[in-house]
């Protein structure tokens, strides 16, 4: 089914497994999916909800499973999904931390990548950019997913995007902690991010994403610029999908948009 602008919602919340008493990194985000499916899955379908791995160990996804039709109702889900995910990992003397960062994770020494489904995809992230930096095993974010049923669509929410985008840090900073010490920034998450892909510069842009409407020039401009970066680290195209664009807003142009 075409969904149109604000038809559906896709909300996803990254949490890091942590100690309940030390708060260090547990990397058993693997295990607490086997403790519901049975194997060492990469997800886990819950009713309207699911759970999901992350690019490492220590992090899991909660999300809704599929767009929700409104989102009044999301709050007591994710609520329910929490302590859920929080009675199961009492198992292990372990609970979720929320928040952008963690204030003391050392990612150079803790790291440790998804083994499992889809490590094709994350090894080749590890090889090409080094996934122990606080750039990527050491944040964690909110993904709101809106639908728009075609280009006029998507141009209008693009554009609204692009406004909103340089306030939100003002509005949601929570990473003013990093080794142990205050940051330079409140959101030094982003800080952070910002630099994950020095290495290919086009994969993350200026965060902020530019003034394309179409799919055609998202395309064009964007993704097709990303891949031939990449092609020369990754001759098995394990990157060649909507999520190599590392902007502050990406959109996978599907038949239903996101």
């Amino acid at each position: 089914m075409t969904l149109h602008l604000w038809q559906g919602y896709g909300i996803e919340l990254e949490y890091m497994i942590v100690d309940r008493k030390s708060l260090a990194v547990r990397p058993i985000a693997d295990e607490l999916l086997k403790s519901v499916t049975g194997d060492y899955t990469a997800d886990y379908e819950h009713g309207p909800a699911a759970w999901s791995n992350e690019l490492v160990l220590h992090v899991v996804e909660l999300k809704t499973n599929g767009p929700a039709p409104e989102l009044e109702t999301l709050p007591e889900m994710f609520q329910a999904e929490v302590t859920d995910v929080n009675k199961r990992l009492e198992a292990h003397d372990a609970c979720l931390l929320p928040g952008g960062m963690h204030p003391f994770f050392d990612p150079m020494t803790e790291t440790k990548i998804w083994p499992h489904e889809y490590n094709a995809v994350y090894e080749t992230y590890n090889r090409i950019f080094d996934c122990r930096g606080h750039g990527w095993s050491n944040l964690q974010s909110t993904h709101i997913n809106l639908p728009f049923a075609d280009d006029e669509e998507f141009g209008r929410l693009h554009a609204a995007v692009r406004y909103l985008l340089p306030i939100l840090p003002g509005l949601a900073a929570s990473s003013p902690v990093a080794d142990g010490k205050l940051a330079p920034a409140l959101d030094y998450r982003l800080v952070q991010y910002a630099q994950n892909s020095a290495r290919i510069p086009s994969a993350t842009g200026k965060v902020i994403p530019e003034n394309w409407y179409t799919k055609d020039e998202y395309y064009r401009e964007i993704l097709h610029k990303i891949w031939a970066d990449t092609a020369p680290y990754d001759p098995e195209g394990n990157l060649e999908g909507e999520y190599a664009n590392a902007r502050g807003r990406h959109c996978a142009l599907r038949p239903h948009g996101r």
